[in-house]
């Protein structure tokens, strides 16, 4: 028995690597010094910093990957998958850098893993990152036919001194909000419970079936909190980007530093007032409502169509707004095309004792 008899095809590993590797090769930016395919991935700190922070995150697809699955449609997931990297070391104003992949399967395809790259390629060239390597792992008997994982995590790069902790976060802060494109990667495991046919037309959306919809990738805010941050550094004192766990979950995660500050000092700890109907909640998270998902955690699950939050100066919250809606509307906004920065609420001095997450993140 060889290899291949136990299940692993390398020759088809081999013209799955064939075919990543032009995907790879869109992404190149200044500071890669090797190609696809070497043991490892090299890149060079860019010159001219005084004190650069090396920042890395990781992140999977989840479920979402099922509906994928479903439709036959592998090009959009691997956005996803960079998404979820990019977007979380955005928050403390890291530039991406590079990012690398893990696909897992039974039986390699290598049409279907060159569908993944691609994605990931997408995804980094919103980025404007490297994609710098990755493996393929083929484990027959341990991944079912035709199942595949993919993950993947970011590395990037910021001055010491311009690193977002939000310890600058203080009273009267105004919370701007940028829009989500629809569920983006999280709660599927909810929504694959309430949506039976990804083949239905989605009642809400003309022309398009509710697996489509459901597939649309996340958002990547790369490109406009990087824009923003060049012109209102100072003004921007947290970030956080809405993933698992929704609202709830996430906003507080903005806090920890000021709130140590705070509590040394003898003061209440800061929180969140969000104010109802101050953005425009997309209609499938309605319509998952409407197939049985509880209203009332709604916003413990999903981004409810707010997919990024910034605490920045109450002073200069017009600006900052009014320069995220100009950069959606320019040529280089790439898939943010269209996104909508929303003044969602400000923070605010608990008036009593903060004993969860619903007295973390308060509605009026």
């Amino acid at each position: 028995m060889d290899y291949r008899q136990s299940g692993v095809d390398v020759e088809e590993g081999y013209r799955a690597v064939q075919k990543y590797r032009a995907h790879a090769a869109r992404t190149a930016v200044p500071g890669v010094l090797n190609g696809l395919g070497s043991f490892a991935g090299m890149f060079e700190v860019p010159a001219g910093m005084k004190n650069p922070v090396m920042v890395s995150g990781t992140d999977g697809v989840g479920t979402k990957l099922d509906i994928a699955f479903a439709l036959n449609k592998y090009d959009t997931v691997g956005i996803d998958c960079v998404a979820m990297s990019v977007n979380d070391i955005l928050c403390t104003g890291a530039r991406p850098l590079y990012f690398l992949d893990y696909i897992a399967c039974g039986k390699l395809d290598a049409e279907v893993a060159a569908g993944l790259v691609k994605g990931v390629a997408d995804g980094c060239v919103e980025s404007r990152c490297a994609l710098l390597g990755g493996e393929t792992a083929e484990m027959p008997g341990f991944y079912d036919a035709g199942k595949y994982d993919v993950a993947g995590f970011a590395v990037g790069i910021a001055e010491k001194e311009d690193i977002i902790t939000g310890a600058d976060i203080t009273e009267g802060d105004a919370l701007i909000g940028l829009s989500s494109s629809g569920v983006h990667s999280n709660g599927f495991s909810l929504v694959r419970k309430l949506v039976s046919d990804f083949s239905e037309p989605a009642p809400f959306a003309a022309g398009k079936t509710m697996g489509e919809v459901l597939l649309e990738p996340t958002r990547i805010y790369v490109r406009p909190v990087l824009s923003v941050l060049e012109q209102f550094r100072q003004a921007v004192h947290g970030m956080v980007h809405i993933t698992g766990g929704g609202f709830y979950e996430n906003i507080p995660r903005m806090y920890p530093a000021a709130n140590e500050r705070r509590a040394a000092e003898g003061r209440a700890p800061l929180v969140s007032v969000i104010k109802k109907g101050s953005w425009t909640v997309p209609p499938v998270f309605e319509d998952l409502v409407r197939r049985g998902a509880a209203p009332d955690r709604m916003f413990n699950t999903f981004n409810m169509g707010i997919g990024f939050i910034l605490a920045v100066d109450a002073a200069r919250a017009d600006e900052i707004t009014a320069a995220f809606d100009a950069f959606a509307a320019s040529g280089d906004a790439g898939r943010c095309v269209g996104m909508k920065a929303f003044r969602l609420g400000r923070v605010s001095v608990a008036t009593g004792a903060v004993k969860g997450q619903e007295d973390e993140v308060l509605f009026e």
